[in-house]
């Protein structure tokens, strides 16, 4: 076993997992740590990794031997090799200290991998003041029922096919939101079923695709979905209704949770807050 659950556990003040992201507080395990190392040598997607379900390999690995693991802080460095190639070195430690640290190794591992990008990526606690970066945020599906709304939505192949196609131009206009990739994987047709919101014939909003899929400790996740409105429909509460009907849809589905990374302050982080989701604590990502 190469990490030591003692050092480590003290010093994860969220629940952040290189090349995974977020994940259950009930997950997270030294087995955890140990299995992206194990991955980073095969080139395998992990059995309950997020990404796995869009197929291919997996583009990010751990640089296991300039791994710095210490009582007081651990480093773990990974590499993307997608685009220009990035290195992200996670950093793990109470002291402010260990920012300096990790961004002089993620400068000197760009370099050696010959790589453009380089960050750092510090998990902050959930009792952060004036956070920077992403929260992470639990829906718990076990506490209360989350019942039908009312409102425009339905699987997409539920709408008329008139409605149905002006699906591509609204994913090509919410392209920076990632609607286009998930109409190139729609048009696939290997993915779960995608909710839609229209007005007058139109689609205005979507999320998807929804699906169910175990995690590290055999629970069953709602995956992260793509999700957005477009700006001329917002501020008429399409995008509540349309997360409260993904959140019946994954709780009539058997999930146990799902987890979400908001940009603080946002309107998804609003939205979260505002239907009562735990934070888990936050992500902040410093380029180098």
């Amino acid at each position: 076993m190469f990490f030591r659950w003692d050092w480590l556990r003290p010093q994860l003040t969220a629940p952040i997992v290189p090349t995974l992201g977020p994940v259950h507080p009930d997950a997270l395990s030294v087995g955890i740590f140990e299995d992206i190392l194990r991955a980073a040598d095969t080139g395998d997607f992990l059995p309950y990794d997020k990404d796995r379900r869009w197929g291919g390999e997996k583009d990010e690995k751990v640089l296991r031997e300039d791994v710095v693991h210490q009582p007081e802080h651990t480093l773990i460095p990974t590499l993307a090799r997608r685009g220009r190639g990035t290195v992200k070195v996670f950093a793990y430690g109470l002291r402010d200290s260990v920012i300096d640290e990790a961004a002089e190794l993620a400068t000197k591992l760009a370099a050696a991998h010959d790589v453009v990008g380089s960050r750092v990526v510090r998990p902050l606690g959930p009792e952060t003041a004036h956070p920077p970066g992403t929260r992470i945020q639990l829906k718990d599906f076990t506490t209360g029922p989350c019942p039908t709304p009312d409102g425009p939505v339905r699987p997409i192949t539920a709408w008329p096919t008139a409605v149905q196609n002006t699906f591509a131009p609204f994913a090509e206009t919410m392209a920076a939101d990632g609607l286009a990739f998930l109409h190139t994987q729609m048009q696939a047709g290997r993915y779960g079923p995608v909710l839609a919101a229209a007005i007058e014939n139109r689609i205005v909003g979507a999320i998807g695709p929804m699906e169910v899929h175990m995690d590290a400790i055999e629970r069953p996740q709602l995956m992260p979905q793509y999700f957005a409105v477009l700006p001329e429909a917002q501020g008429q509460g399409l995008g509540r209704v349309l997360w409260r009907a993904a959140m019946h849809w994954g709780q009539s589905h058997g999930a146990a949770y799902q987890l979400l990374q908001t940009e603080v302050s946002g309107a998804s982080d609003r939205l979260c807050r505002s239907e009562g989701l735990i934070s888990l604590g936050f992500s902040h990502i410093t380029h180098v």
